[in-house]
């Protein structure tokens, strides 16, 4: 089911109205946000400048810090008394990312969620169990007024609290889960420790899951855990929250609401841009957006651009799995090592959980990778012999896969602290 003709309309079609709609991103923000008209001025461009697609390149990147030196409000084009509604980051490294909403952008916000849970498969029919955290956090609300406008059921569990959790999925009869995928993974540990079958005793059928990467590995885990067809979407809180891209039934990558946001991948280096199918940085421009006209945001999300229409009928562009961001690569002897291929060989690897902590430390002045992984299965741990053989696996796997051997340490399960929002895989101890 297809929710927009916009998602089936030509490519000439699709690019005209992205360059109407860009034209008129780019006066608002030159007319209402100081900052960017500063910007522009640097750079000696003006709004009629831009012509065609591809004279965005002409335009001021944005950065997270940009943000976060514009805090509160410095990137608003709008007043107080046309915003209806604020969101905000974590801020969990400096000053949160405030982003608002007036009327007209909510209702473009509903549009974009209705497309991305019909792409997954979810329709009025459905009740979706939402357990992402309401407040600040874009999640929630985003995924919440989207399902209702598809006129699916919603139940705004919210996070925590997983057994009731389980409770009100198996009661009230959930089939769509909503939420980060390892969250989703722990609900589905916790209705096992409950003595309940997720497969069996829940009716899930589609999961719709963001606010974190995940892998093919980990898809295969949710799908394996609750017999449901797990699908990604992907958003940031810079640029409204969730709704820019999902994956369809087809699962060839998310499809792009292009004519609400412009798409590039540019390589991260030199920032010039890349061709279709060439893994880089991708950067945003939102085409709608009446609070923030954000100028080509660098999201730091590696991913590749797909233009070939798709089988489920829909024509718009597609993005890859998010393999990795600029920001969390690790150069460990040399190497690039991403958390996403460390997750790909233990999801990938009998025995062992979903479970596990990336380490960094220096030892001699030289970063080093250390490993903690959970096992599961108890013959491996009713046997010496047999843990050697899991551990040896491992180290050659990581060593294929990596180009260096990381130290591993297997541990009991449930030893490592579970989350119950976006999992923390990552332990810096390096002295700062």
């Amino acid at each position: 089911m297809i929710w927009s003709l916009n998602e089936t309309l030509p490519r000439e079609d699709i690019e005209e109205i992205q360059l109407k709609r860009l034209k008129h991103a780019v006066r608002n923000a030159y007319k209402n946000v100081p900052y960017y008209r500063d910007q522009f001025k640097k750079l000696g461009i003006k709004p009629k400048d831009i012509q065609t697609l591809d004279d965005v390149r002409l335009l001021p990147m944005t950065t997270k810090e940009d943000f976060r030196l514009n805090y509160p409000y410095g990137l608003f084009a709008r007043d107080a008394k046309d915003i209806v509604r604020y969101h905000a980051s974590s801020g969990t490294t400096g000053n949160p990312v405030i982003v608002g909403y007036s009327r007209k952008d909510l209702e473009n916000w509903k549009e974009d969620i209705a497309r991305i849970v019909t792409m997954a498969g979810v329709t009025k029919r459905d009740t979706a169990h939402i357990s992402f955290g309401y407040g600040l956090f874009t999640g929630a609300l985003g995924l919440h007024q989207g399902l209702e406008k598809v006129g699916a059921g919603v139940v705004p569990m919210s996070s925590g609290n997983s057994q009731k959790q389980i409770k009100m999925m198996k009661d009230m009869g959930a089939t769509v889960l909503i939420g980060t995928p390892s969250y989703a993974l722990r609900l589905g540990e916790v209705a096992q420790e409950m003595g309940l079958d997720p497969r069996e005793d829940l009716k899930l059928r589609v999961g719709c899951f963001g606010g974190e990467g995940s892998t093919e590995a980990m898809r295969n885990k949710l799908n394996e855990v609750f017999g449901m067809f797990a699908t990604e979407n992907y958003g940031l809180s810079e640029l409204g929250g969730p709704g820019v891209s999902g994956e369809c039934t087809q699962l060839t990558g998310m499809h792009i609401n292009e004519d609400h946001f412009l798409c590039e991948v540019v390589d991260p280096v030199t920032l010039e841009p890349l061709p279709p199918g060439e893994v880089g940085e991708l950067v945003i421009t939102p085409l709608t957006k009446d609070v923030l006209p954000v100028m080509r945001y660098r999201t730091k999300d590696l991913t590749s651009l797909h233009y070939e229409p798709c089988a489920c009928g829909r024509t718009t562009a597609r993005m890859s799995k998010v393999s990795g961001r600029t920001d969390d690569m690790m150069i460990i002897s040399g190497v690039n090592v991403f958390p996403s291929q460390i997750e790909e060989v233990l999801f990938s690897t009998e025995g062992i959980g979903t479970n596990y902590l990336i380490k960094i430390k220096t030892e001699n002045h030289i970063d080093k990778i250390e490993i903690d992984v959970e096992v599961v299965d108890n013959a491996y741990l009713e046997s010496v012999d047999a843990l050697e053989r899991l551990h040896k696996e491992l180290q050659t796997k990581m060593h294929t896969t990596l180009g260096i051997r990381p130290k591993i340490n297997l541990v009991e399960n449930k030893s490592i602290e579970r989350s119950e929002g976006k999992a923390k895989r990552i332990l810096d101890l390096r002295e700062k």
